[in-house]
């Protein structure tokens, strides 16, 4: 997997591109750890994310606490797949999908 950061002031976006699973989950999670202190504005661009398994939707449910406290997050350009893939466990409901 590979992760592209664009940030502009308190305003960040995560591109992630390939496969969000059990192999590729800590990478995510270490740059969520280090990356969105003094963060208000936090999307990840799935535009080239082919696949989510439940590693990688606990990173982004981390990610939404974290920002529910601070600010607001959202996730942009899911594919069927992914989109599926959050309406069958519910994260369509709880994190805000454009």
């Amino acid at each position: 997997m590979n992760i592209k950061k664009t940030q502009n002031g308190a305003s960040v976006i995560y591109a992630l591109e390939g496969r969000l699973d059990t192999a590729t989950a800590p990478e995510l999670e270490n740059v969520i750890k280090t990356g969105l202190d003094g963060i208000t504005d936090l999307t990840f661009d799935f535009s080239a994310l082919e696949y989510i398994s439940s590693a990688g939707l606990r990173i982004l449910l981390t990610a939404q606490k974290k920002m529910s406290a601070q600010g607001s997050m959202k996730i942009t350009g899911a594919n069927e797949i992914v989109s599926e893939i959050f309406d069958v466990t519910g994260f369509s409901d709880i994190i805000t999908i454009e």
